[in-house]
């Protein structure tokens, strides 16, 4: 048995990701399950996957667990808290396989706890990149971890690489990468209606189902600027390299351009379950429930360039990348921020941008020489912007 760690049970992700392990329940097991602060969840997957360790980041949300696991006589269940014990069961020996699935910046410490620990670590996390992608990147080679990922888009590229790819583009005969993007709920809408945009028209993502900040990211298209820092890291790419390509159907999850003039493509039915499933099984594939892509259905399939005026945000993300250093973690700090305050109302939609963009003028950015530089300008980042916010 091969025993996973799922980092972010109760959101989107971990969610498809137990599903996948149920269907392969004589191959894998949940030995570990981590969330932030959904007691009610969280005990009814602990009932399902009886798992060794419990995590909950919020240490109240774990004494309410560990009373309700007693009562429902599961109690050989071990409930630990805080970010301590994200890191325990992201590094212990019997978690094979680390599923890091925490939103944000509070999942760059586990899932670099398992890089240490030389897990195979599906990522669906991109602020581990994001935030710290060289120290990242350094801590899988060293420690011969494997790193796979898990977001549609960087998976699709994965499959549609060579299989033998190490990082060069050049050796490899691969001109660009073509990352693609659904355009979120704005992309025809007029620039004027943008101010007058609820969390709730935010969050109702076209063809995915995903998490409140992760729509709302989708929809600034933040979400694709964050998965071009990622997608930098994992492929050794320049911003450059990788054009953003608007999809409005999410069947093509992305694309890989070689200089003989093939293009490769990955396809499939939006559902997060195929890059899991990919994840977890590589280099073998395994079902994963997922419905059967019919292209006679779809007839046909869209694209567009990008509109920076429309996505300042993905415009802001390229010139973080571009800078280097810590810009990357000073704009992730202020798009967590600023996304926060929209989905409280205390924020218009079209100012999210704005905050994170004045974040990155106000601060200088660093040479990255150690995680705790990192941190401090995460810290920074989102002192500033928050005093943008109020």
């Amino acid at each position: 048995m091969i025993g996973v760690t799922v980092l972010g049970s109760t959101g989107s992700i971990g969610v498809n990701t137990l599903d996948v392990l149920a269907r392969h329940s004589d191959k894998y097991r949940a030995v570990a399950l981590t969330a932030n602060s959904d007691v009610a969840k969280m005990l009814e997957q602990c009932s399902a996957c009886l798992p060794d360790y419990a995590v909950m980041a919020d240490e109240a949300a774990a004494e309410t667990l560990a009373n309700e696991l007693r009562q429902a006589g599961l109690d050989d269940i071990q409930v630990l808290s805080g970010e301590a014990g994200l890191i325990q069961v992201a590094s212990m020996p019997e978690a094979d396989y680390v599923m890091a699935a925490i939103v944000g910046a509070a999942g760059l410490l586990p899932a670099l706890a398992a890089a240490k620990a030389g897990k195979r670590i599906l990522l669906a996390n991109k602020e581990a990149l994001v935030m710290s992608g060289k120290i990242f990147m350094d801590e899988v080679r060293n420690n011969n971890a494997v790193l796979l990922p898990v977001d549609s888009e960087h998976n699709a590229i994965f499959q549609s690489m060579p299989a033998s790819y190490a990082g060069n583009m050049a050796a490899s005969g691969v001109r660009q990468i073509l990352l693609t993007a659904s355009g979120g709920p704005f992309r025809s809408c007029e620039l004027s209606e943008l101010d007058a945009v609820t969390p709730e028209q935010a969050c109702a993502h076209p063809n995915w189902v995903m998490g409140r900040k992760i729509s709302v990211d989708s929809a600034t298209m933040m979400n694709k600027g964050l998965e071009l820092i990622e997608a930098c890291w994992l492929f050794n790419a320049e911003p450059s390299q990788i054009q953003v390509v608007i999809h409005p159907q999410s069947v093509i999850h992305s694309l890989v351009d070689y200089v003989d003039g093939s293009v490769l493509a990955q396809l499939g039915s939006p559902d997060m379950r195929t890059p899991i499933a990919n994840a977890l099984a590589w280099p073998e594939r395994i079902d994963a429930g997922v419905k059967k892509l019919n292209l006679f259905d779809i007839a046909r399939l869209d694209f567009e360039e990008p509109d920076f005026d429309r996505f300042p945000c993905l415009r802001l993300a390229y010139e973080a990348m571009q800078q280097g250093g810590t810009a990357s973690a000073i704009l992730n700090a202020a798009n967590e921020v600023a996304v926060d305050a929209f989905l409280n109302r205390r924020l218009k939609f079209t100012a999210i941008a704005a905050v994170v963009e004045q974040t990155m003028k106000g601060i200088e950015p660093a040479a990255v020489t150690s995680l705790e530089q990192i941190l401090s300008a995460d810290a920074e980042a989102r002192q500033f912007a928050q005093a943008l916010v109020h």
